[in-house]
Parts: C-alpha cells; structure tokens; sequence
C-alpha cells in the first residue's frame, strides 16, 4: 500500500474530483427526499385542516338551518293561535263574520294556505331533523308559512275593516240580540230556564247568517250544557 501510494500519489487529484461529486450529489438527493417528505407533510396537514374547516362549515349551517326551522315553526304556531281565537272565541265569531264565511274569496284563500302549511309541517322530531337537512324542501315549508301568515293578515284586515257591514241592518241587529242572549247562557247568574232559552234564542237568529265554526260551537255547547244540567 505504501509503494503504491509513493507511486500513484498523482491519483489522488482525479479520484477526489470524482469523490466529491459523489457526496455531493448523495447530499443533494438526500435534500431532495427532505423536501419532498416535508411536502408530503405539508400536504396532509393542509388537507386535514380543509377537511376540519370544511366539518366546521358544516356544522355551522346545520346549526344555522336548525335555527331558521325552530323560528318558522313558532312563527306556524302563533298563525295558529290567532286563528284559534276566532275558532273558539264567539264573541270574535260574531264580530268579525268574515273570518268563517268560506263564500268569501279571502277567508278561501286563507284557509288554502294554512292547509298547505299543516301538511309541511313536521310533527315529529325524526321530520324536523329531516327537513333541517332537506335545505329544497326546508325552503318549500318556509314559503307556505309566509303564505299563510300573510294570507291570514289580508283576511283578518279585511275582516276588522268591514266587520257586519256586508250584513243588513236587521240582520245585524239580529247578530247583535244574538251575541246578548250566548252570553245569557253562559250566566252562572242566569237561571236554569234563563240558559236554556236564552241559547234556544241565539241559534234561531243566527239562522241563515253565520255558520260558527265547529271548535266554537262545540266549546259553547259544553259549557252551556255542563252549567244547564248543573
């Protein structure tokens, strides 16, 4: 080894060119496999946090449509409730006739909308998870209750604006003798005899004007009948 590098020490110069080469270019992948796991790296985490942010989304507009659901359904509900009154209340019944007389284009209209909007309605909790995730069907629902809200507003503004006056004044007198003599018979105070003429009454002069609605004729009728047999 010693004779051959007293020799061919003048080797030494080419072999490192080519040496250096050599490390240089292991270095040089070595990086490059750095950076490329790097990349992949940074690959993964963008793509992790993509898909958090996309989950996040996600949840904000499921949270958002529940929401937007829960105040279309209270809004449902309170159209119902005023709508009740006039069902029950039958001192609303004989002020504002318009409000039960299906004859009139208004009270048909009403009544049209509010059923599309029942049917939509969800009942159960399973529908209103469905229908908070049905964003097409969750806008049908949302559209058939500003219909019937509104509907129900041109009625009932209709209904206040007129009042008996498509009646004739005898047949408003009779509506009037007739609102009297139902709270007669609603009288605690009132006689047994007294109740029970005084409802006899009612129905013959509301005959041929109104027809009450069911709910309101059924709720008198039981309080009437509950204080005439008491």
């Amino acid at each position: 080894m010693l004779h051959f590098a007293a020799n061919f020490w003048w080797l030494i110069f080419p072999f490192a060119g080519a040496i250096g080469t050599g490390i240089r270019a292991v270095t040089a992948a070595n990086e490059r496999r750095a950076e490329r796991r790097m990349e992949r790296y940074r690959l993964k985490q963008q793509a992790k946090i993509a898909i958090a942010q996309a989950s996040g989304r996600t949840r904000d507009n499921e949270e958002t449509s529940r929401r937007e659901l829960a105040k279309l359904l209270e809004a449902h509900g309170r159209a119902d409730a005023r709508w009740l009154d006039y069902e029950v209340d039958i001192a609303k019944s004989l002020d504002f006739p318009l409000m039960t007389d299906m004859r009139d284009p208004l009270t048909v209209a009403f009544h049209k909308a509010k059923r599309h909007a029942d049917l939509l309605r969800p009942d159960r909790p399973q529908d209103v998870d469905a229908l908070s995730g049905d964003r097409a069907a969750q806008s049908e629902y949302r559209n058939a209750v500003h219909e019937y809200i509104s509907a129900f507003e041109v009625a009932e503004a209709e209904a206040i604006r007129r009042r008996r006056s498509d009646f004739s004044e005898d047949e408003q007198q009779r509506m009037a003798r007739a609102q009297n003599l139902l709270h007669l018979a609603q009288d605690e105070a009132a006689t047994r005899e007294e109740r029970q003429n005084a409802y006899a009454r009612a129905g013959r002069e509301l005959d041929g004007l109104i027809v009450l609605p069911a709910p309101a004729r059924a709720s008198i009728e039981r309080r009437i009948a509950g204080q005439i047999e008491a």
